[in-house]
C-alpha cells in the first residue's frame, strides 16, 4: 500500500489524464461525493447542475465496498489492480473502518490515498500505509509554474498564495473560487463591516449567494486576507470558530452574523 500526502494538484494529472481518455479497467479513481435524488455526485458534478450544497462532499460507506468489489476481480491490463482515494481525509471512520481490511489484505492492488496531512487521516489507516510526503514549492518555483501555466496574474494576490502553501494546483483553484465569488460581496467582506446592521446585511447575503463549501473556503481566504490587514489575533481565532460551526453544520447565516458582528467589534476597538 502506498499512502501518499499531498496538496498539490498537478501529482495526479498523468492518472486523471488516463481516466478522461476512458475508465482504464485497472483503475479505479474514488472521490468524495454528495448524495442528491438517490444519486451521488462528485464536486465536479454538482457544480455543473448548479446545485447548492449544504455541506462538503465526502468519501462514502458504498464507494469504499465498491472498491472491494472492484479488488475482487484480478487486474486485466496491469499487472495489479490501482485504487486512488482523493482527499482520503474525508471519510466518515464507518467508511474508514471498513477500508481496514482491504488495506491489510490488498491481494494483487495497490491503493493511493491522497490527503492534506498525516494528522487528517484516522491513524488506523495511516499505520497501514506506507507515507510518501510531497513537499511544497519555494515561492520562485511556484512563481515559474504558474507563469508557464498561464496563472500569473495568481502572483499579485497574496492571500491566495498564502492559501496554496507552495502548491500551483491549489493556487489555481483557489484563484479560480476567487473569481465565483461576487465581487461586490468580496469588497464588502475585504473591509470591517462599518455598522452592526452591515455586518448582518452581509451575513444574510453569505448565506444567500454562497453555498458551504464556497463559504469555507471563503473563511481560508479572509483567515489570510484579514491577518495581512490587520494582524489581529482574535480575528483569525473566531474565522477559525466559524469553520468548525459550519462544518458542524450550524445554521450558516447565524455563523456569520456572530463572525461579522464580532470582528466589526473588534476593529473598531483597535
Amino acid at each position: 500500500m502506498e499512502l501518499l500526502f499531498s496538496n498539490e494538484m498537478g501529482v495526479t494529472a498523468a492518472l486523471q489524464n488516463r481516466l478522461r481518455q476512458g475508465n482504464h479497467p485497472s483503475l479505479l479513481w474514488v472521490q468524495p461525493t454528495y448524495q442528491y435524488q438517490g444519486q451521488r455526485l462528485t464536486a465536479a458534478e454538482a457544480a455543473e447542475k448548479g446545485l447548492k450544497r449544504k455541506a462538503p462532499p465526502v468519501i462514502r460507506l458504498e464507494q469504499i465496498r465498491e472498491i472491494t468489489e472492484f479488488l475482487s476481480r484480478p487486474p486485466l491490463e496491469a499487472p495489479r489492480n490501482v485504487v486512488v482515494l482523493e482527499e482520503a481525509q474525508t471519510m466518515a471512520e464507518a467508511a474508514a473502518n471498513a477500508l481496514l481490511k482491504t488495506l491489510e489484505e490488498p491481494g494483487q492492488a495497490t491503493l493511493i490515498l491522497i490527503a492534506p496531512t498525516l494528522e487528517s487521516v484516522l491513524p488506523t489507516l495511516v499505520s497501514r500505509c506506507q507515507r510518501i510526503p510531497f513537499y511544497r514549492l519555494d515561492a520562485q518555483s511556484l512563481a515559474v509554474v504558474l507563469t508557464q501555466t498561464g496563472h500569473q496574474e495568481i502572483l499579485s494576490n497574496q492571500a491566495v498564495l498564502s492559501i496554496a502553501s507552495g502548491s500551483a494546483g491549489s493556487a489555481i483553484a483557489s484563484y479560480e473560487q476567487l473569481q465565483a465569488i461576487p465581487s461586490e460581496l468580496l469588497e464588502d467582506l475585504k473591509k470591517a463591516p462599518a455598522s452592526y446592521r452591515k455586518a448582518l446585511e452581509l451575513a444574510k447575503k453569505i448565506d444567500k449567494d454562497l453555498d458551504t463549501e464556497a463559504q469555507l473556503w471563503l473563511i481560508d481566504y479572509l483567515q489570510q486576507f484579514y491577518w495581512q490587514q490587520w494582524h489581529q489575533p482574535s480575528i483569525i481565532n473566531q474565522l477559525e470558530q466559524s469553520r468548525k460551526y459550519l462544518l458542524s453544520y450550524a445554521q450558516p447565516r447565524l455563523v456569520w452574523e456572530c463572525l461579522l458582528l464580532s470582528v466589526c467589534s473588534i476593529v473598531k476597538a483597535s
